[in-house]
């Protein structure tokens, strides 16, 4: 296994000066220039290493912490450092990662969404909303009432108007629409409500969801779903 050093070092090396201009395009403040892509290929041939994941993580960094998401090992991670982490959360990158490649697939995840989507930092709520987005996606096991019981905290997160946390609610809205038939239906009678507020922010959270929810593939996959659930 390598160390934290040797890690760094590879950075430094794979990573360039126009890949960290690159991704300041997108919000991302890289500190090595180096993709996700290439990241998740390095993070297989290192295999899970919590401890180094732990470590990578404390650097600050943007590529340690994504790199850390990889690494790190579900059933180690403890409600302590979920909390930590997401106390750090300073961009949509590692946001978005470790709560889709880590987060979700701890068996703390549940109890966190509630406690998140009330933060008042813009990626700490932002957290929230993506990791309901992601249990979603990846709890196939999760009764509908878990999700049902989602649907007020994003009728309540989306009328905050900053860019990520609106973002955040309409990737969580549309997750649980994609599951099947009966959250479907649930889904767009929310993103309906909210598309008709008096709120700018929850009127584009509704439009923006209703867009996604309202066409013909997305209507077909959650149908499919339900057939196949038969």
């Amino acid at each position: 296994m390598p160390s934290k050093r040797e890690v760094l070092a590879w950075m430094a090396r794979a990573g360039s000066r126009k890949n960290v201009e690159g991704m300041r395009r997108y919000a991302l403040p890289g500190h090595f220039g180096i993709s996700v892509a290439v990241l998740q290929k390095y993070a297989k041939g290192i295999g899970a290493d919590h401890a180094l994941a732990v470590q990578l993580w404390k650097t600050g960094w943007l590529e340690p912490q994504i790199l850390a998401s990889f690494l790190a090992d579900p059933a180690k991670v403890t409600p302590a450092l979920m909390d930590d982490w997401c106390k750090d959360f300073d961009n949509w990158g590692p946001t978005d990662t470790v709560c889709f490649k880590l987060f979700d697939r701890s068996p703390h995840a549940w109890k966190m969404v509630p406690k998140w989507v009330k933060r008042k930092g813009e990626f700490q709520k932002r957290a929230g909303f993506v990791l309901m987005a992601c249990l979603a996606q990846h709890d196939k096991r999760a009764p509908d009432d878990r999700f049902l019981k989602y649907l007020p905290m994003i009728e309540r997160g989306a009328v905050d108007d900053r860019n990520f946390v609106k973002k955040g609610v309409s990737w969580a809205l549309r997750g649980i629409g994609h599951r099947n038939a009966t959250l479907h239906a649930a889904a767009i009678q929310t993103a309906t409500a909210l598309s008709k507020s008096d709120d700018a922010p929850s009127r584009w959270v509704g439009k923006d969801a209703l867009r996604d929810l309202t066409r013909p593939a997305v209507i077909t996959k959650v149908a499919q779903k339900d057939r196949h659930a038969r």
